[in-house]
């Protein structure tokens, strides 16, 4: 199977980090590479020393990301912190500078992907790959939770609740299954054919 590489978007949200479990759970298989990327605020004084700041805590929020990939085997993770005046154009670029499959992002009342779908007709173009966008789901009175997921692929559909995951208990479900194969070696594959008889 080929690597592939799937952005997930570090904040400091809750939606965020459901967005990762979300992920771990129903999108990442066996071999791909999981970028966690955050993207901190462009300072306006000259300190460097601010900056410094900002990074570092850019870097302690996306290892306790990497702390919920961890308990997933076999899980490749690599982590970018990176500075951007508008957060949607820095994210947009690093997405396809990175040549990612898919994008993964937690979706919140002060999301870029707003502001973005208002400066674009076409939101996918932006990142040139699938956009899974994962609403953090309220509690309901049964313990239940449900996600909504939005693919956005081709148009500006910011309605947010295009797949409907119900019953979905992050905590209780199980790692996911490495495939295997029964019989790996095309070698191991005998054909006995039968001669037909002739009359």
């Amino acid at each position: 199977m080929d690597e592939r590489k799937i952005v997930v978007v570090v904040e400091d949200v809750e939606a965020a980090r459901t967005a990762l479990q979300w992920a771990l759970h129903n999108l990442v298989r066996y071999g791909d590479l999981i970028t966690l990327l955050h993207v901190f605020p462009t300072t306006r004084s000259k300190s460097k020393k601010k900056t410094r700041l900002l990074r570092l805590k850019g870097f302690q929020l996306a290892l306790s990301f990497k702390d919920i990939c961890n308990g997933f085997p076999n899980t490749k993770v690599e982590i970018i912190v990176t500075e951007g005046d508008e957060e949607g154009k820095k994210i947009s670029s690093m997405v396809k500078e990175i040549g990612a499959s898919a994008l993964v992002v937690g979706l919140h009342d002060h999301s870029f992907l707003y502001k973005l779908a208002m400066a674009h007709n076409n939101i996918s173009n932006s990142f040139n790959c699938r956009v899974l966008a994962v609403k953090q789901p309220p509690s309901s009175p049964s313990g239940t939770r449900t996600h909504a997921v939005s693919v956005l692929d081709g148009s500006t559909n910011m309605d947010f609740s295009q797949i409907e995951i119900a019953g979905l208990h992050l905590p209780d479900l199980p790692p996911p299954k490495i495939p295997y194969r029964i019989c790996p070696s095309p070698s191991a594959i005998i054909w006995r054919s039968r001669k037909s008889r002739r009359k």
